[in-house]
């Protein structure tokens, strides 16, 4: 069955914390530890309701201000420290668009609802023929009714697609669904699983 759709991951696979100094010196300023703050961004209740659209981004940034005891007018300082060390990786952006116009494209990521407009802003939206961002599907990964949405978007069945994540979880739910899946754990190993693939 040949691959007629490859589908990425965004947070940990395309767009990645390659630097995690920013990161630590926040959360020194809180006299927390790198993983504690991570928890309060991304691992708390608030994130998990923005990640389905139940509040809007904005409102879970308000919460973690209110985690952090911090008034709301230190959103954009807080945001640009915390992801201060992340990077876009453009080589892989530049493959994925090689593989078009013989392959569609697709991303599916766990999400709140500013992540499109953030790929609009940074330019690489028009990679992908489909964007299925969790918040306006109001579903996440691993549910399989998220692969389903962005599947049918791209009008492909599951064995003829491929999807590259960085979470354990996620591949095994589209590999039970009957797509392949590839583990990301670097850009250079995930693309040569792809390659063979393709």
């Amino acid at each position: 069955m040949t691959i007629r759709a490859v589908f990425f991951d965004l947070g940990g696979v395309i767009v990645r914390t390659e630097h995690q100094a920013p990161r630590q010196r926040l959360a020194e300023q809180f006299g927390m530890d790198y993983e504690d703050i991570e928890k309060v961004v991304f691992g708390s209740p608030s994130a998990a309701r923005a990640s389905v659209g139940e509040i809007t981004e904005v409102e879970h940034w308000q919460n973690v201000m209110k985690a952090l005891k911090l008034p709301a007018s230190d959103i954009a300082r807080v945001r640009e420290e915390f992801f201060g060390g992340d990077i876009i990786d453009r080589d892989l952006l530049e493959f994925m668009r090689s593989l078009k116009p013989k392959r569609k494209m697709g991303a599916i990521s766990n999400a709140w609802d500013g992540l499109r407009a953030y790929m609009e802003r940074e330019k690489f939206a028009d990679v992908f023929d489909s964007i299925v961002i969790s918040a306006e599907v109001k579903v996440a990964k691993p549910a399989e009714k998220i692969y389903r949405i962005a599947l049918d978007q791209l009008q492909v069945k599951p064995k003829e697609a491929v999807f590259v994540d960085d979470m354990p979880e996620n591949i095994e739910a589209c590999e039970k669904l009957g797509m392949k899946g590839i583990r990301f754990t670097n850009p250079e190993s995930a693309l040569k699983q792809l390659k063979t693939m393709l």
